[in-house]
């Protein structure tokens, strides 16, 4: 009873002065909605690169030559020539957890259609390319091991090509010529977007992996393998396998390193969220600092209200309120303030998370653990910065307190 009866008076306290409650909850209203929308716009970026990430394909593994050295001079990662077609076939066979593969080389060259032309990027791989990248298409078909086998001139091409090349157009069947070679158009990718470095997927003509290296490129080596592993769980088995197997086919010894480089898809995750993640805690940290302001407002007020209430808190001292009782009153009156203001706080930012969007054009996603968090944060300031003028109320001496004008 005597908790209801001192929450009764904390709130006709807040009730009666309305305009003063209300600014020093807007410390804590700004506070909490800013930290809301802050992290709300670092876990949007997050989100969207691991999107991007993802859009590479399912399961990806992705095998380059390392880089070589000669007089200590490096060239560079995937300047040696270190895998080859052969060694396409033996991960197949041989790794249990790969469940496709294809070697992949990639350039820019100008493609021409007509009077039209459009530099873009040409990218060479085995039909289970689209398979390993997760690729479908929205028109046509794709091309086969038999194109693959005999080297066709045929392709299969990104929105991006179709929307420059052949305006208003149906591409399916229609020549394009690249390095002068003439290819003809079997499909069209379905859109993908930009990727995590943010270039357009789009941008973008598929052929046979032979045509491209012998036809266009006038190589015998394989610039770096794409392999699916045969499921997420998989990868780092995959990894392992074709580790051991590649060491064994080019004969390195135990003192010597890897020729070749492996990342997997969590590695890329890994390295390309990290910024965004150390944006998303600065951004809530510099926001966070508006809930310090907030909780310290709360404490400027309480005090100012103990001294106003002196006489008052005298009074119920000697009617039999105990120092507790006043305790409670000034700490529920704190916590009251920071609660509401939090829960405003919490709408304020979601409002503006939403305008950010789409004012801005920035993802955003606000998560139930931010709201959350920022709201215990802010209850918590409540409580921390109004105890001490809870403390000082309630070690207020009824004598001098009834005394105080």
């Amino acid at each position: 009873m005597r908790i209801i009866e001192t929450l009764s008076i904390a709130v006709n306290s807040l009730l009666r002065h309305k305009t003063r409650a209300i600014l020093t909850m807007l410390g804590i209203i700004i506070g909490v909605g800013a930290v809301i929308a802050m992290v709300a716009v670092g876990q949007g970026a997050t989100r969207a690169v691991q999107d991007q990430i993802a859009s590479l394909g399912t399961n990806v593994l992705i095998i380059f030559p390392s880089a070589t050295n000669f007089g200590g001079i490096s060239s560079g990662a995937g300047a040696a020539e270190s895998l080859k077609l052969d060694d396409i076939t033996a991960i197949r066979e041989q790794c249990p957890a790969v469940a496709a593969i294809t070697p992949s080389t990639r350039l820019f060259r100008q493609v021409v259609s007509g009077s039209l032309n459009w530099n873009t990027q040409i990218q060479g791989g085995y039909p289970d390319f689209l398979r390993i990248r997760d690729w479908n298409l929205s028109a046509g078909d794709a091309y086969t091991d038999q194109d693959e086998r005999g080297a066709t001139k045929v392709c299969i091409i990104g929105q991006t090509v179709v929307d420059n090349l052949f305006p208003g157009q149906d591409p399916i069947g229609q020549t394009i010529r690249i390095s002068k070679l003439p290819f003809k158009v079997l499909g069209v990718l379905e859109k993908k977007g930009q990727n995590a470095m943010g270039m357009d997927q789009d941008d973008i003509v598929i052929a046979p992996f032979s045509t491209v290296q012998k036809k266009i490129q006038g190589i015998d080596f394989v610039p770096s393998l794409l392999v699916s592993a045969s499921s997420f769980s998989q990868i780092p088995e995959a990894q392992s396998e074709i580790t051991d197997l590649l060491r064994v086919r080019h004969r390195l010894q135990d003192w010597q390193d890897n020729d070749f480089t492996i990342r997997t898809q969590s590695d890329i995750a890994t390295a390309a969220t990290s910024t965004s993640s150390i944006m998303t805690m600065l951004l809530g940290s510099i926001a966070s600092v508006s809930l310090i302001v907030g909780g310290i407002g709360i404490m400027n007020i309480m005090l100012v209200s103990v001294t106003e209430r002196t006489r008052e808190i005298g009074i119920r001292m000697s009617i039999g309120a105990r120092r507790s009782d006043i305790l409670q009153q000034f700490l529920i009156e704190a916590i009251m303030l920071s609660v509401l203001g939090g829960l405003v706080g919490i709408g304020l930012g979601w409002l503006s998370s939403g305008l950010i969007s789409r004012l801005a054009g920035w993802p955003v996603f606000v998560s139930g653990s931010s709201v959350g968090i920022s709201f215990a944060f802010s209850a918590a300031v409540g409580m921390f910065f109004g105890f001490y003028p809870a403390r000082k109320a309630s070690g207020l001496s009824p004598i001098e307190a009834l005394r105080y004008e």
